[in-house]
């Protein structure tokens, strides 16, 4: 038995040049599958399995643009070297029918000085707990040079045919960080009002879409609230939406979240901190997050569909294409986020769980995932890479 014809989430979607078979898209969940920076057999599989489950795009992440933005060891960096290991990917994702995206980004002050051999960059200076460093503040030739790093990275990511790109502004990543109130302190050009902190990461999206030209898919993800006192709220977000409009985006993935602040919040759920100090390689990191991760990842309870509400706010100030992200897992809740004018639906550990939960559902096999949400997928992603380790 397949689902009924008139099942909104299972049309065709058409974003620039590329035409999806329907509204499911893995979202960019870190795989932890990347030793020393390359593509494996293993992230490519993940991939691929993926796309064989039924989604129509699966998003490969996480890519920084350039060395100095990761956070791993076992991140991706974009460079011609990785382009074959890339082409295997996307070879083997179109294969299944499905497209290929990208997610592009760059950690900022969160990212590691043990990983990159040098004092992170940011926005502002800034101490980072998770990493007990403290960020240099960019300065415009950095902010230049990071601007064509994104470039770069975008048209090989196009060489190694992928069929859309992500550009990373949420999550506290380098571009949310400049963003943020919480993150950017600057008093130049670059920071202050909303406008000059939205300046460099519409001009990376600005940037991406001339190299790309005028019909290739960039979607960018950007937050709806950074999730604490001082942080980016959703009344600035809509204006963030309409400024990546105008600058060329594709489409829009409003999340939420800040990685070095509110890990949890973009997830919500289990906080599996004593799974994941067992996971750290590191002697160092194994007794912090023991000893301060309860009070440095917060526990936020889950609902379903727990960004609805704000992610309204940006799907109707602005023109473009909105997904949804965030608790979404059946299939009452997808075919109702199609249904009020969500172009596509993100998901992220009901695939984990479930590589084919998509085809299952199309199938009425299921009507909604059977992940408990409770996170112990994240600490997995540091030992062996990303997996479902419930028994339930």
């Amino acid at each position: 038995m397949t689902r009924p014809a008139d099942s909104a989430f299972f049309t065709p979607l058409t974003l620039g040049s590329l035409t999806l078979r329907n509204r499911a898209v893995r979202a960019g969940c870190f795989e932890g599958m990347s030793p020393g920076g390359m593509v494996t057999p293993k992230l490519i599989e993940h991939h691929r399995r993926v796309a064989e489950g039924g989604v129509s795009m699966t998003t490969l992440s996480y890519c920084s643009v350039s060395y100095d933005g990761r956070a791993f060891g076992h991140e991706l960096w974009m460079r011609p070297e990785i382009l074959p290991g890339l082409r295997s990917l996307t070879d083997a994702v179109h294969r299944e029918g499905a497209a290929a995206a990208i997610q592009l980004g760059h950690c900022g002050f969160f990212a590691s000085p043990r990983v990159i051999g040098r004092r992170p960059l940011g926005a502002s200076r800034k101490l980072c707990l998770f990493r007990l460093s403290v960020c240099s503040q960019m300065t415009e030739a950095d902010i230049a040079e990071k601007t064509g790093d994104f470039v770069r990275a975008a048209l090989l990511a196009r060489e190694a045919g992928f069929d859309a790109v992500e550009i990373h502004a949420g999550h506290g990543y380098l571009l949310s960080q400049f963003l943020s109130p919480w993150t950017n302190r600057r008093h130049d050009r670059y920071g202050g009002s909303l406008e000059n902190r939205c300046r460099f990461p519409v001009e990376v999206v600005a940037g991406v879409r001339r190299a790309l030209g005028p019909d290739f898919p960039v979607l960018v993800k950007m937050n709806l609230l950074d999730g604490m006192s001082g942080g980016l709220v959703v009344e600035e977000s809509v204006q963030v939406a309409r400024a990546f409009e105008a600058a060329g985006a594709t489409a829009l993935v409003p999340s939420c979240g800040f990685t070095a602040a509110t890990p949890l919040f973009m997830l919500r759920g289990g906080r599996p901190v004593v799974e994941m100090a067992r996971a750290q390689k590191s002697f160092f990191y194994k007794i912090g997050l023991a000893c301060f991760g309860w009070v440095m990842v917060q526990r936020y309870t889950f609902e379903p569909l727990f960004l609805l509400e704000s992610a309204r706010r940006v799907r109707d100030a602005v023109d473009i294409p909105v997904a949804y992200i965030g608790g979404s897992f059946s299939m009452t809740h997808l075919d109702s986020l199609v249904d009020e004018g969500f172009a596509f639906v993100q998901m992220g550990r009901s695939l984990i769980r479930d590589p084919d939960f998509v085809k299952r559902l199309n199938a009425a096999e299921i009507e909604e995932s059977d992940c408990d949400h409770c996170n112990r997928c994240i600490a997995a992603m540091s030992v062996d890479g990303v997996a479902c380790v419930c028994d339930g």
